[in-house]
Formats: C-alpha cells, sequence, structure tokens
C-alpha cells in the first residue's frame, strides 16, 4: 500500500507533520483529515508510516481553546482576496496565494482548509461555513457574489464594511484609554492610602494616646474591614458580575438591560447612536451585495446587538413581508431618530435606499467620535477633582489627628 508523507497545522494552528498509508492520494487526504489536520502538503514516499513519530493520530493533540481571529486580520485578508480575485486568478489560486500571505496563524488554517474545500469542489460560501469561523452577514454576503457573479466586488465591499467596524472600535477604545487609565490610578492611590498607611497611622496616633475625631475613626474602620474581608468583598463583586452576566443571556434579561441603556441620561444616546450606524451599515452593504431586502434585515438586525434594536428591526422585517415600506414601521417602533427615517423613506422613494443608509452610518460614525471626545473631554478634569478630593480627605482625615495631639504634647 503506498505511503504518503503530510504536511498541515491543526484546527488551533499547530505545525504537524507525518506519513500514512492508504490507497490512494484520495483516502490519504480522507484519512489525515479525520484526524483533525489541515493539510498543506501531501506526496507520496517510501518512508514507512510514523517513522518519525508524528504520525496522526488523536491521542497526539493537546487541548487548545480555539483562537480567536482578529477583526483586523479578517478585513485585511478580505481585502486580499478581493484584489486577487479582481485581478483575474482562479479561486483556488487567490486562496493559495492568500495562505502564502497571511501570518496570524489560526486565519492561515482557516484558509488552507477553505482552499481545500473549494479545490474538492464546494463553493467559497460552503467552505466558509463549514469553518465555522465566519458570521453569518459575511457568509452571506460571499454567497451574494457568488451567485452575481461579482464575488470581487463584494469582497471588496466586505472589507470596507470590516475596516469600518475596526476603524470605529480603534477611536472608541483610543478615547476611553486616558479616562480608564485615571479611575484606575485613583483606585489604586485610595487602596494603597486605606490599606497600608492608615493602618500605620492609626497605631501610632493610639501608643500617643490621641482621640480620633469620628470621620478619622469611620475611614480607619472601613480600613479594617478592607484589610480583613476583602475576600469576601472580591467574592460579592465577582459573583454579582457572574449573576448579571446570566440575567442578561437570558431574553427577558437582555431586553431590559437594553431597554434601561437606551434611557440612561448620556449613555443611552450613544449605545443608540452606536447600534443604528452598525444596522445602517450592515443593511446597506448586504443590499448592494445582492441579498434580498428581507434577509438583509434578518441579518443586519442582529449586528446592531440591543435587543430593543432588534426587536424594531425584527417587527419592520414583518411588516415589510407583508408589503409595508420600510419607513412605516420603523416610524412606529420609536426607536429610531427623525433623520433617520427621512433619509429612509426618501431612499426608498428614489430607489437608492443603499446610498442612504451609507450616508446615515457615517453621520452617526462621526456623531458617536464626537460624542465620546466631549464626554473625555469633560470626564478628564471631573476624574482628576475626584481624585484630589479623595486623597485630600483621607489626608485630613489623618493630619488632623496628628496636629491635634502634636499640640496636646507641646
Amino acid at each position: 500500500m503506498p505511503i504518503y508523507a503530510y504536511k498541515g497545522v491543526s484546527n488551533a494552528g499547530k505545525t504537524v507533520k507525518g506519513t500514512v498509508s492508504a490507497e490512494n492520494i484520495r483516502a490519504a487526504r480522507s484519512r489525515v483529515r479525520t484526524d483533525g489536520v489541515i493539510l498543506t502538503d501531501l506526496s507520496e514516499t517510501n518512508a514507512q508510516p510514523g517513522a518519525n513519530g508524528d504520525a496522526p493520530s488523536r491521542k497526539s493533540f493537546n487541548f487548545e481553546l480555539p483562537a480567536r481571529i482578529p477583526a483586523t486580520e479578517r478585513a485585511i485578508a478580505t481585502r486580499q482576496l478581493a484584489t486577487l480575485i479582481s485581478s483575474g486568478i482562479p479561486l483556488v489560486e487567490s486562496l493559495g496565494a492568500l495562505v502564502e500571505q497571511i501570518e496570524h496563524k489560526t486565519l492561515k488554517a482557516v484558509i488552507v482548509q477553505v482552499r481545500d474545500r473549494v479545490n474538492e469542489g464546494s463553493s467559497l460560501a460552503e467552505a466558509l461555513t463549514a469553518t465555522e469561523k465566519f458570521d453569518t452577514l459575511y457568509i452571506s454576503m460571499v454567497r451574494a457574489g457568488e451567485a452575481s457573479g461579482a464575488l470581487d466586488t463584494v469582497l471588496a465591499r466586505m472589507a470596507d464594511y470590516l475596516e469600518d467596524q475596526v476603524r470605529l472600535s480603534g477611536k472608541v477604545t483610543s478615547i476611553l484609554v486616558y479616562p480608564a487609565s485615571m479611575l484606575a490610578f485613583t483606585l489604586l492611590v485610595v487602596a494603597l492610602l486605606v490599606t497600608v498607611v492608615l493602618p500605620q497611622i492609626n497605631g501610632l496616633l493610639l501608643s500617643l494616646g490621641g482621640e480620633l475625631p469620628f470621620f478619622t475613626r469611620v475611614i480607619i474602620s472601613g480600613s479594617d474591614f478592607v484589610s480583613k474581608w476583602w475576600w469576601l468583598i472580591l467574592a460579592a463583586l465577582i459573583g454579582l458580575i457572574v449573576a448579571f452576566r446570566a440575567y442578561k443571556k437570558t431574553e427577558n434579561g437582555r431586553m431590559t438591560v437594553d431597554r434601561l441603556t437606551l434611557r440612561l441620561p448620556v449613555i443611552g444616546r450613544v449605545a443608540r447612536t452606536i447600534a443604528i450606524a452598525r444596522f445602517s451599515r450592515t443593511f446597506s452593504s448586504l443590499l448592494s451585495g445582492g441579498v434580498s431586502i428581507i434577509q438583509a434585515l434578518d441579518i443586519s438586525r442582529h449586528v446592531a446587538r440591543n435587543a430593543v434594536i432588534e426587536e424594531a428591526v425584527e417587527n419592520a422585517r414583518t411588516s415589510v413581508l407583508e408589503g409595508a415600506s420600510l419607513a412605516q414601521p420603523l416610524r412606529a417602533s420609536g426607536q429610531f431618530p427623525p433623520m433617520v427615517l427621512t433619509m429612509v423613506d426618501v431612499g426608498e422613494r428614489a430607489g437608492d435606499l443603499e446610498a442612504m443608509l451609507v450616508k446615515v452610518a457615517e453621520t452617526y460614525d462621526e456623531q458617536v467620535e464626537t460624542t465620546i471626545t466631549k464626554l473625555t473631554s469633560l470626564m478628564e478634569p471631573l476624574l482628576i477633582l475626584i481624585m484630589v478630593a479623595i486623597v485630600l480627605f483621607i489626608i485630613m482625615a489623618t493630619l488632623m489627628p496628628l496636629m491635634s495631639v502634636t499640640q496636646s504634647l507641646g
């Protein structure tokens, strides 16, 4: 029986190699894949199977958590594949060239698997679905591109969408880094003062026989409580977080939390703006990719990541199925601002809904950035004042009894 040498990548991105005996190369490929190896090379050899100790075996693989593919890597790979296909290179060869360009191990292994499935006759959408690494939006866009014969154009639009999402997330993250750092520093300073400095000063004051003011005794009692029961406080916080996340995973819990979030004075406005921007951009991308309006609504509602907005879009989808316009049920939901409703209405009547939705997404992306920037500019001095006030309060609670003891001794 012929012997085949192989090289491949495990599902976790680990490089493996070995030999296997099989009746033919197709049987060898099937046998190796059964053992969880994504092939990158397979050829006949005279070596004995398993001679190098790396023969495929389920027992030889260590359990590893599935690695997450960053959105940036996904966007770059999508852009590269669109460029290769638009240059006239066949899909299988484009996927092979893409494998050589990708550096991220998990994504590289996934594209190898996609290339092999496409080489065996699967469509690109089917191959992507089998990997379980791509969401419904991505696969629906690819399927629509394959059906319309404009896969390169659809992939380019998908790359634009992914890059916009990465850009927005990056802006929000960069804006929030400074206030988060300030808050963490404030908490660290307070923790050091309460758990390290105050207990030492407390011992000094007691040894001098001075009488402590009321608020000093309160701070010292709080310090003693935190020092003694910190593990209980930590366990309670973890328990609250776990309970909250479990509640939010339920249908009623998610709806309640998202509804309360939208009602918050400033945070609610930002959350609504982000949800509508995500929905608008995704919906526009799907429509421009050739996806039907019903399917596009069904897919894009999940991208909003807010149960209230999702419910409004689902109700709109039902109304559109019954023959209504899109703007009418969105207006009835009361969850979309007048500007969005007007642009959707105009886009429907003009037959250019995709372009109008793109403008909505761009406008709301700018609003999100502007609003968060303003909030951050307000939070910076506020956090500084809060930190100074807390530290000053603790220092005064410490210095006042020291001063009184010094005066009494004098």
